[in-house]
């Protein structure tokens, strides 16, 4: 009985030692004090702006630029070649694993997943419910640019069930791109029309570092990215197309270079999150990709020119001549507009030197893209006026949409204008005067020299230097500039351009949603839902 006494003694005497520790301190022991559940929305909006340009956010942003859009897409649609050193996959139709990936790897781990918690956390139950209005507004437009993005690279992807892991959803279902599209212009119009200079700043302003929360230029570009998504699908879906380029129209588009989208970059204060990820490629002792322009793209600026007052003056803008450009110095050994030279897609060295009859040195002999346009701290462009003008002037030619003022020739024009006068922001010694333009335009005369759907989509073309992606899904849409594809042995597309991009190879092993759901077969020419062009 002692024992058992002493038993129960003892027991009573724990339960009130730990009874009476039962503290709010103690249970405050397992929260660490320094751990962060709120952070500021407008900062995490201003990372996903520098996301969309390069990547930094993500602490490289080097390598979505460098594996896809030069190394893929600049080389497909032929404004610029390469013999050999660097990445480039798409001057002779092989595989490269890091271009495929980076894409999808990118934009899902990096800009998308800031828009989404930005747009979660001031929308129902969020931490920031019902505030910073315009600043979830403009996330909502920039989702639409990073998904429309994603899905034209590879076509089919998971869009609704995406960026859902704190719910529990890390293989999401694919959703056909017919789907996603529609989806993306609704989301604009809600988002674009939301955007209001009446709502309160709540820090967005600071935050913006496109527009310095201009909201007439937010919603100019959210127009302008109406417009440009509507006529994507205008050859498969010309309803829907015809539906939202007119609300584009009548919400307004870009009205010049200044509503351009410049994403500002800087030398620091570090090298792989504030530079541009484009110039680092090509930047002498740091990527050192060799930067040669395509014969397609200098001959189509020298033209037919019998002096260089004829030449397309974006040659020498786009261009900084024949050049050496080393860590040291920037070397031109030729810059007379007249003599440039494109190097032709598809060869190796040994190639060139064969059809140029004998040895070379590719630096004395090719034009190379101006360094003025690759400093490191070269602001990066995600949308010009200029397109929006093109896309008026096709529209009007196709009968696409309806409240379009002007002709389709006064739309070309003014494309062109602002194509050509768009590069100051890189150094001011870029400008094309108004006399100029007029002397080309004269020279070149709208719907005579070729149809004027194809000088719209040539035009397009030029106007996407650096945005080398966006050339290239204008190119599988429209079929133009007629580009010959090259046949580089052992290339993996039997001579053709490729169409998209082939899903990483680890989605394609994990997602057991990709079988069902995906664009296959899973090959460079599978064509995406959009691309029916010739």
């Amino acid at each position: 009985m002692k024992i058992i006494n002493k038993v129960l003694f003892f027991g009573l005497a724990v339960s009130i030692t730990l009874f009476g520790c039962d503290t709010d301190e103690l249970h405050d022991l397992n929260i660490n004090p320094q751990a962060v559940n709120e952070i500021d929305l407008n900062f995490m909006f201003t990372a996903a702006q520098l996301g969309s340009a390069s990547g930094g956010s993500a602490g490289d942003n080097r390598y979505i630029d460098w594996r896809t859009n030069i190394g893929m897409t600049a080389y497909l649609i032929q404004h610029l070649a390469n013999a050999g050193g660097g990445i480039a996959p798409g001057d002779k139709y092989t595989e490269n694993f890091e271009s495929n990936n980076a894409p999808f790897e990118f934009f899902y781990g990096d800009a998308l997943k800031n828009i989404s918690e930005v747009i979660r956390q001031t929308g129902p139950g969020g931490y920031d419910e019902g505030n910073k209005i315009n600043t979830r507004n403009a996330a909502r437009i920039m989702r639409v640019l990073n998904f429309h993005r994603l899905t034209d690279f590879y076509g089919n992807i998971p869009y609704f069930g995406a960026l859902q892991g704190m719910d529990g959803v890390f293989f999401p279902e694919y959703d056909p791109q017919s789907e996603i599209y529609p989806h993306l212009l609704q989301e604009l119009e809600e988002a674009t029309a939301a955007i209001s200079a009446s709502n309160p700043d709540d820090g967005f302003a600071r935050a913006d570092i496109i527009y310095d929360g201009d909201i007439d230029k937010w919603k100019r570009f959210g127009y302008s990215l109406m417009l440009r998504l509507a006529m994507r699908v205008s050859d498969v879906a010309p309803q829907l197309a015809n539906e939202y380029v007119t609300k584009a129209i009548s919400g307004g588009v870009m009205e010049s270079n200044d509503d351009n989208a410049w994403v500002p970059m800087s030398e620091g204060p570090s090298l792989w999150i504030n530079q541009n990820g484009i110039s680092r490629a090509f930047y002498p002792g740091d990527g050192g990709q060799p930067g040669y322009l395509s014969e397609t793209l200098v001959d189509w600026l020298k033209g037919d020119a019998t002096s260089a007052d004829e030449v397309d003056p974006r040659l020498m803008v786009i261009s900084g001549g024949i050049a050496d450009w080393s860590a040291v110095a920037w070397t031109p050994y030729n810059t007379n507009p007249l003599e440039q030279k494109g190097m032709p897609n598809g060869y190796d060295a040994a190639g060139l030197e064969e059809i140029e009859g004998g040895p070379i040195n590719q630096v004395e002999t090719y034009s190379r893209i101006n360094y003025l346009m690759l400093q490191r701290d070269s602001p990066y462009m995600l949308m010009n006026f200029a397109e929006s003008a093109f896309l008026q002037a096709e529209a009007l030619e196709r009968g696409i949409g309806s409240g379009i003022s002007g002709t389709a020739e006064a739309h070309y024009n003014e494309g062109v204008k602002g194509a050509m006068q768009m590069y100051t922001p890189f150094d001011e010694s870029l400008a094309i005067s108004d006399a100029e333009v007029a002397a080309y335009l004269s020279r070149h005369p709208y719907g005579t020299e070729k149809p004027a759907l194809e000088m719209i989509g040539e035009q397009m073309w030029v106007s996407k230097f650096f945005n080398w992606w966006e050339a290239w899904s204008d190119w599988r849409r429209t079929g133009y500039p007629q580009l010959t594809p090259t046949n580089y042995p052992g290339n993996v597309t039997q001579g053709q351009i490729m169409r998209k991009l082939r899903y990483p190879a680890a989605e394609v092993a994990t997602n057991e949603n990709f079988q069902s759901g995906a664009t296959l077969p899973d090959i460079f020419t599978t064509r995406v839902w959009w691309d029916t062009a010739d």
